[in-house]
Parts: structure tokens; C-alpha cells; sequence
């Protein structure tokens, strides 16, 4: 199932995609918010959207960033690629991650900013992960058990930046976007096949699947839980593959007017323009 946070008629609203129809479900269900649902255990979907209630066309609303309040937990150097800031991924010996603020990411559609102040402004498409049960020091054989679902995230980068402050590279103003949607685990039988891809100007740049990765996300969820108790809605962001601007030869970094799509077969497309 794919939920979503959209805007309509004036208000912001969550509900589940159905077909082409957006079926509100924040006006059959008590919670207020995707994130009250997640926390709720998400349980009575399948008769709320069969509910009589209000439904908008998919064109009608728009696709907001599905979780604003989330905390965002990302990954780095998790798949075997060129280093963009020099070197070469190997497998490193422990996970490594960094904490993304909202204000670093813009939703479905919005444009991407550049730094202003850098022309090494990269694209990073990686499978991000959302905590539906909370818990510390979580055992990696129960982490699956943590995951309400999985969505799309790009983590932009400023690359020179970064080499002196990976918080600075990593959070430059709406440099970097998710959704479009939560995709349900359910629906997601292995996530390690999932795939994913980034066309810049229709060209793909980025193809993986998500089984490439060092550290999987129970071993993510493990390590993380330990440094602080995961809640429901925390996401965490699993590491982008190959293909990034500055591992390309030469390197290619976003500029203006660039159409960019981050994609996760299953669970959706982001699409940007740069601004």
C-alpha cells in the first residue's frame, strides 16, 4: 500500500493511493497526521480506503514531504563505488551515519536549490527505511519487525563542502527531496531486490540494487538503535550507489535547468527540476 501526505482543498491530509485517486484517509481515520497513523500501527487500512469518504484525483493535489516532523538518520559510504571526496569504498569497518535536518529536503516536484556558494552540487538516490515500531538496542534478527515502510530519498551533497564538514555538505538548503510515498513493508517481500535509478536530463547515471549494500538494514537498524532508541516515523536513509556527479569522469554536478528523477521500482519517482 502507498500512503501519502498531500495538500487539498486548502488543507494538508494523508491518505493511500488507489489507482489514480488519493483516497482521504485523514477524514476516516482518527489520527491526525501520516505520522500519528505510523505510531498507531497503521492498523484498519484496508477498510478505511474502502470507507465512503472524500477521494481527490492524483493530479488534483499536491505530493508533500510524507513525514515533516521525521528525524532523518543517513548512511554514508555503504555500497562499493568511488569515494566522491577521493578514493575508493571498500567495505568500511563500522557503519558510519549523519543526521539530516527537514529544511535540507524539498518533496515531489519542488525545485532543487543550488548551494549558491559551490558548483559541486551531487545527487544521491538511496532507499530509505521508516520506523514503525520504536525501540532501543534493537537486535539485527528483530529489526524487520521495526519498519513500517520504505520511501525515496536523494541525498543531496555539496562536495566541498562535505570534505570539511560532512553536516554542512549534507544540509545545504532544499539541496535534497524524498517521497513521493511511504510504500507499506508489506508490500515489499525483499528489499534487498529492490533497484534503484537516477536519470539526470533522461540519461541513467545511477542503477543498483539495494542488496549491494555493506551494512543491510537490519544490521543499520541494530547500530543506530544503540546510539539512541529509535521512534515511530524516524527514517533512516541506507547509502546511494555508484554514479554520483563526482565520481563520474569528468565529474558532472547538477546546474540549472537540469531534470533529475530519483527512483525505487515499487515505490515511486522523485522528480526535480534544478532551480
Amino acid at each position: 500500500m502507498k500512503l501519502l501526505t498531500f495538500a487539498a482543498e486548502g488543507r494538508t491530509r494523508y491518505g493511500a493511493l488507489d489507482g489514480d485517486a488519493v483516497v482521504d484517509l485523514s477524514a476516516r481515520l482518527p489520527q491526525p497526521s501520516l505520522a500519528a497513523l505510523i505510531e498507531a500501527g497503521m492498523d484498519g487500512l484496508a477498510a478505511a480506503i474502502a470507507a465512503p469518504g472524500p477521494r481527490f484525483p492524483l493530479a488534483a493535489v499536491q505530493v508533500l514531504a510524507p513525514l515533516p516532523q521525521a528525524r532523518l538518520f543517513c548512511v554514508g559510504a555503504n555500497y562499493p563505488k568511488p569515494h566522491p571526496l577521493g578514493g575508493v569504498v571498500k567495505g568500511p569497518a563500522n557503519i558510519s551515519f549523519f543526521i539530516k535536518h527537514q529544511a535540507a529536503l524539498v518533496a515531489q516536484g519542488e525545485a532543487l536549490q543550488p548551494p549558491g556558494v559551490s558548483e559541486q552540487f551531487d545527487y544521491e538516490c538511496e532507499l530509505a527505511l521508516v520506523i514503525g515500531r520504536a525501540g532501543h538496542r534493537i537486535a539485527a534478527r528483530d529489526a524487520m519487525a521495526h519498519v513500517a515502510g520504505y520511501t525515496v530519498m536523494n541525498d543531496g551533497s555539496v562536495r566541498d563542502w562535505q570534505a570539511h564538514s560532512v553536516a554542512a555538505g549534507k544540509n545545504f538548503f532544499r539541496s535534497g527531496s524524498w517521497g513521493p510515498v511511504l510504500l507499506t513493508a508489506d508490500a515489499v517481500p525483499d528489499w534487498q531486490a529492490l533497484r534503484l535509478l537516477t536519470r539526470l536530463n533522461g540519461r541513467v547515471v545511477q542503477d543498483s540494487a539495494a542488496g549491494a549494500m555493506f551494512f543491510g538494514i537490519p544490521e543499520l537498524i541494530a547500530y543506530i538503535s544503540t546510539v539512541t532508541p529509535l521512534w515511530p516515523g524516524d527514517v533512516i536513509a541506507t547509502g546511494s550507489p555508484e554514479g554520483t556527479g563526482a565520481t563520474q569522469s569528468p565529474p558532472r554536478f547538477l546546474r540549472s535547468g537540469d531534470a533529475v528523477e530519483f527512483e525505487v521500482d515499487a515505490i515511486g519517482v522523485l522528480r526535480h527540476l534544478v532551480a
